[in-house]
């Protein structure tokens, strides 16, 4: 008998009309990529909510997609223009409040509240978060400099810091950054394959493998196509090992913790 995932996000819940707005965000982001040949795949807790449900992990409240680093940089600068009026575009460099290196697409017609973001930022509505990937020469190195560099980063940007660690951010923030700049030249030798989230990222080194990606291919998302990595299959069992397997009640985990939709 199949599971009846309609306590997490069954018509009319607040989590569902959530989730109908960012595949709103989607669908525009989709549009304007398609318009300017910037390929991007569904990354991710999306990717597999694409495999494994068809749509949403039931209980999921984002989508992620990803770019590539240099394809994120004309994405950004696009979005900033075309987006429509209920939409804007935020990442760390037009919001110093944001703790993450991540591109954000927000709903100006609502407001989240999470465990894991700064309530000092700009913009606080349901959003997409677009990843620019980067080459790394090791996934080891990118672990070890930013254990470091990532905690600072955010610190400096008012995340899960007090007085002191902010001052200790301040003082070693340039020793890790320095550290960074040497793994990208490293990556540009030996990192032709090897992708991973920008230094910097919430959730530490996740092997990506570009062969796995390109060519791209398409899949149903909540009965919209969009594209993802050509070989899903080796992409996720990469993340996530048994993808198909469904986790524990108790590992089914919404990460907002409050959620007002205005209209």
């Amino acid at each position: 008998m199949e599971e009846d995932f309609s306590k997490y996000n069954g018509e009319g819940t607040t989590l569902r009309k959530a989730q109908l707005k960012m595949l709103d965000i989607l669908v525009e982001v989709d549009k304007i990529c398609r318009k300017h040949n910037i390929p991007y795949w569904l990354d991710s807790g999306t990717l597999l909510g694409a495999v494994r449900h068809g749509g949403f992990i039931p209980w999921d409240d984002d989508i992620d997609i990803a770019v590539l680093k240099k394809d994120y940089l004309k994405l950004r600068k696009i979005l900033l223009l075309e987006l429509p009026p209920n939409m804007v575009f935020q990442d760390w460099k037009n919001d110093k409040k944001l703790p993450i290196k991540t591109g954000k697409v927000k709903d100006t017609k609502s407001h989240v509240v999470t465990t894991h973001m700064n309530e000092k930022m700009k913009e606080q509505g349901i959003w997409i978060d677009i990843f620019p990937m980067e080459y790394m020469a090791s996934f080891r190195l990118k672990k070890f400099i930013d254990f470091f560099y990532g905690r600072f980063f955010r610190r400096l940007h008012g995340f899960e810091n007090g007085k002191f660690e902010y001052v200790i951010s301040l003082i070693f923030y340039p020793i890790a950054l320095m550290m960074t700049w040497f793994a990208k030249f490293l990556a540009l030798f030996l990192g032709k394959n090897k992708l991973t989230h920008p230094f910097g990222g919430w959730h530490g080194v996740r092997k990506r493998y570009k062969s796995d990606v390109f060519p791209l291919s398409k899949l149903n998302f909540e009965n919209k196509e969009f594209f993802v990595p050509g070989n899903y299959h080796s992409y996720l069992t990469l993340l996530y090992g048994d993808y198909m397997k469904m986790p524990p009640v108790e590992k089914r985990i919404v990460h907002a913790t409050d959620i007002i939709i205005y209209d």
